[in-house]
């Protein structure tokens, strides 16, 4: 059999769901989401929101 010819990414804990920081495209308040809060910036109610890069390691496995 020969090896597969993709690459994945891989969360290290893949149970726990982690809230995500984003940054307001208005006021630049940092705001903290988890799934299913209301995309909303919470200092000034601009409804578009920037993610910012996550410090979580990624293990890719390229083959």
């Amino acid at each position: 059999s020969s090896p597969s010819r993709h690459s994945t990414a891989l969360p290290m804990d893949p149970q726990q769901p982690e809230p995500v920081s984003y940054l307001c495209g208005d006021c630049g308040a940092e705001n903290t989401l988890k799934t299913g809060d209301v995309i909303q910036c919470r200092e000034c109610g601009y409804r578009i929101l920037y993610k910012k890069r996550t410090r979580r390691s990624m293990v890719i496995n390229c083959l």
